[in-house]
């Protein structure tokens, strides 16, 4: 019998640049260039994630996005953002709300997330099965 040898998985992907509206899509592009795969799951979360640092935080603000393989074969999202004070919450959007639906989106797409707050920042994280990546 002859076996594969494993695959490696791909490095980090590990991005800085600043939360506006026109890097979302660039970031799902660069997010499914660098896993080879399409992913969807993983650009839901990066989108989603990125777009609470622009709706909440502020257009423009510095952010790091890093991509890796989790334990267990799945992908872990983060997303660090300089402050500190404003966390995500998991709101329960009716028909009506124009918004809201976002950390919805993400906690139905994802295994499980949180947010790790420092001094001066915070990351807010989200991990996805390998399937779901791998689809």
């Amino acid at each position: 019998m002859h076996r594969q040898p494993p695959t490696a998985a791909p490095p980090d992907l590990e991005v800085e640049l600043l939360a506006v509206p026109k890097a979302v899509p660039e970031l799902r592009r660069a997010v499914r260039g660098h896993l080879g795969v399409a992913c969807p799951e993983v650009q839901l979360c990066v989108s989603e994630l990125m777009g609470n640092v622009i709706r909440h935080v502020g257009e423009g603000t510095p952010v790091r996005v890093r991509v890796a393989r989790a334990e267990g074969a799945g992908f872990r999202v983060e997303v660090t953002d300089p402050d500190p004070r404003v966390l995500p919450v998991l709101l329960h959007a009716t028909g009506e709300d124009e918004s809201g639906r976002g950390l919805v989106l993400l906690d139905a797409v994802a295994l499980r997330w949180g947010v790790e707050q420092g001094a001066a920042s915070k990351t807010v994280w989200c991990e996805v099965a390998a399937e779901a990546g791998d689809a």
